[in-house]
């Protein structure tokens, strides 16, 4: 039986902006989980199997950010079914037979739109057909969605995702997007032009829509402005990145994530208020 400090972390390039350190430490704080540290490192593709391969015992978790997240599948000695769906792994879980992959991120995108009232939707879009428009994908089907149109710069691109899950996909050019009655939508885009454009295409009356956009830094984004103004519940992704980091907290800890004492910390870190 372990005894002593435990250890989890973070790693990435570059990883200095990670919330996730101020996430998990508020949650071992309010979980009463003084044995538990949660550490930043630096590390890049080159540097992953090194760095885990360095690790004693006491080291249970590893949450991966870009770019690491294809690369971890080279080290896993055990991956989920979601991880190899999602063709991402963020999650490292120390086992009894090593490491083990898993993907939170779509865990974070279903958690964060259902707390927003997206419940038992049947269509939605996806913005953007990069590495997290596959979580997002997968985030919905969990949420019930079995019609999902693709809104991407590159098209062909977004043709990848069909394999992703066994849904009715639609997949068009971001500057001929439409919405047409989708309750959920997801934006996988930066704060950059691709996001501004995309906030073009809403509508006029987002009534009933829920948008979840994953950018937390520079909130809100043009998107998510003008989904407001048109009467969308809008979710920023700092929800998205709560709600991944507590499901981390659990596999790291085995102990019930403190979700609101995280959420907590994070809005703290960025100036957020709840209805920010």
């Amino acid at each position: 039986m372990l005894s002593g400090t435990r250890h989890a972390g973070v790693l990435g390039s570059p990883i200095a902006h990670s919330l996730s350190p101020t996430l998990h430490r508020a949650g071992y704080a309010a979980a009463a989980l003084p044995a538990w540290d949660y550490t930043a490192h630096e590390v890049d593709e080159g540097g992953l199997a090194p760095f885990v391969a360095g690790l004693d015992e006491s080291w249970r978790g590893l949450s991966l950010t870009m770019p690491l997240k294809v690369a971890a599948f080279d080290i896993a000695d055990e991956v989920s079914d979601l991880a190899l769906r999602a063709g991402a792994i963020n999650t490292l879980v120390r086992t009894d037979a090593g490491w083990a992959g898993d993907n939170t991120d779509v865990h974070g995108v279903a958690r964060s739109l259902a707390e927003a009232g997206a419940r038992g939707i049947t269509s939605a879009t996806v913005v953007g057909s990069g590495a997290t428009a596959r979580s997002a994908l997968l985030g919905l089907v969990a949420l019930g969605a079995t019609r999902i149109t693709v809104a991407a710069r590159t098209p062909e691109r977004a043709e990848e995702l069909r394999r992703v899950a066994d849904v009715e996909l639609l997949v068009v050019p971001l500057a001929d997007w439409s919405r047409t009655g989708d309750a959920a939508i997801v934006s996988t885009v930066p704060a950059g032009p691709a996001n501004t454009a995309a906030a073009a295409h809403l509508g006029s009356d987002l009534h009933g829509v829920t948008l979840l956009d994953v950018v937390y830094a520079d909130w809100p984004t043009p998107l998510a402005r003008a989904a407001r103004e048109h009467g969308a519940t809008i979710v920023s992704g700092l929800e998205m990145l709560v709600h991944q980091a507590a499901r981390q907290f659990e596999l790291f800890t085995g102990t019930p994530a403190p979700v609101e004492a995280m959420q907590s910390a994070g809005r703290a870190a960025l100036g957020h208020t709840p209805d920010a």
